[in-house]
């Protein structure tokens, strides 16, 4: 901080000089004024006392007309010289008064002091204290634990509250240790800087509705429905949302209800979130089955698995190199975008590898929602999965997804034109 409040003097200086140069300046001109006005006077009476001598010497006989006239006339000259001379070294004097001396002055002190005003209102001196100060590194080069690590960040918040990655990294902490009322503080400070308009805002929204929810021992209550209805109005298939309702139905004994919070939560689950919204279909599908009642075919719910002996024909080996990218995908017959994917390198072949929703390109578009697919592999030279004249390639066309045991011979074997 020594630096800044130096560089702040350095600069109300050269404020203050602006400021005072003109008054310097000023009175230094009017100095050069009066002596170019000394100076005129001097030369005039100079000259005239010179030509009353020279009338003195016509009028005693001691100097004809003759000779008097070019010595008056070379008198003249020189006193019109010397004027000239005076008016070009002078300009317009700069009348400087008391009153421009006194609020050149009043400037010069308010300038400074009001800007040391305005920053000790709206500067950032205490976040710069912090980042001038501060340490580079809190922990001093140890790891710290996961308290330590909470406690920097909780810090770092408090002199910079407006973070809502912060918030939301800190919330997620605290779920991930059960603290479930800390965790939907963290929350709520996120949801508070985050704009209500970005993208990330309903899936924040709907983790701080989980949180409350299990901050209040998993029983719904006014405040956790506003949160997941508001949740739903921004995304009508937020997967955290419609698990809770799902769970909310289910311990109410509302079986079919759940299911349906589930399916629709999965249309936008991958991952784990999937897995156990499955899981939770299942249960209260079995409810229902053991309860004498007919349940839907759920597609969903079955297990999909193309499972893929891929090859490459040795006639063309000798095209590729080992480094060079293998892209192995199954899409939709005549369609383009793959349902789901895996990136290998020539140096993996031969092997056999395996397809199904973990491997979706996509949460809205998984492998299990397709009936029918083909599958392809492709050697690609500039490592990009858009072919290009040269790459290598193998298809397999119409294939079933659902039911589907069987482990499928794939041969890249024929050269993209």
């Amino acid at each position: 901080m020594t630096a800044l409040w130096l560089g702040i003097a350095l600069l109300s200086l050269l404020a203050v000089a602006f400021v005072l140069f003109p008054v310097y300046q000023g009175r230094r001109s009017e100095t050069q004024s009066q002596v170019d006005v000394d100076r005129r006077a001097l030369n005039i009476s100079i000259y005239e006392e010179r030509l009353a001598e020279l009338k003195s010497e016509r009028a005693a006989g001691n100097l004809d007309e003759e000779n008097y006239a070019p010595l008056k006339l070379e008198l003249e000259r020189n006193l019109l010289q010397d004027v000239d001379d005076t008016v070009a070294s002078s300009s317009k004097p700069l009348l400087v008064t008391q009153r421009a001396v006194i609020t050149a002055f009043l400037l010069a002190v308010l300038v400074p002091a009001m800007g040391l005003a305005i920053y000790s209102e709206h500067g950032r001196s205490g976040d710069l204290a912090v980042a001038m100060n501060g340490p580079v590194d809190p922990f001093n080069g140890k790891t710290p634990t996961v308290e330590e690590a909470i406690t920097a960040l909780q810090n770092r918040l408090e002199q910079s509250p407006e973070n809502p990655e912060g918030w939301y990294l800190l919330a997620n902490t605290f779920m991930s240790m059960q603290n479930y009322a800390a965790a939907a503080d963290g929350y709520s400070n996120a949801l508070k800087y985050l704009p209500e308009d970005a993208p990330q805002y309903a899936g924040v929204n709907g983790q701080y509705a989980q949180a409350l929810f299990f901050a209040n021992n998993g029983q719904l209550n006014d405040q956790i429905n506003a949160e997941v209805e508001k949740t739903l109005a921004l995304d009508p298939f937020d997967v955290t949302a419609l698990g809770l309702l799902g769970i909310a139905a289910y311990e109410a004994g509302d079986y079919r209800g759940a299911m349906a919070f589930w399916r629709k939560g999965l249309r936008n689950a991958a991952g784990d979130q999937a897995d156990s919204l499955k899981s939770g279909i299942r249960s209260a599908r079995d409810k229902l089955v053991a309860a004498g009642e007919t349940v839907p075919d759920m597609p969903e719910l079955a297990e999909v698995k193309l499972q893929l002996a891929v090859s490459l024909d040795p006639e063309l080996r000798s095209r590729v190199t080992p480094d060079m990218t293998v892209f192995i995908f199954a899409r939709p017959v005549g369609g383009r975008m793959p349902l789901a994917a895996k990136r290998l390198t020539v140096a993996d072949l031969p092997l056999t590898v395996v397809l199904d929703d973990t491997t979706s390109m996509s949460p809205q578009a998984k492998l299990s929602g397709a009936e029918t697919v083909e599958l392809v592999a492709r050697i690609s030279a500039s490592g990009q999965p858009t072919p290009q004249p040269g790459d290598l390639s193998g298809i397999i066309s119409s294939v079933a997804v659902h039911g589907q045991v069987d482990i499928l011979e794939l041969s890249i074997d024929h050269i993209v034109e």
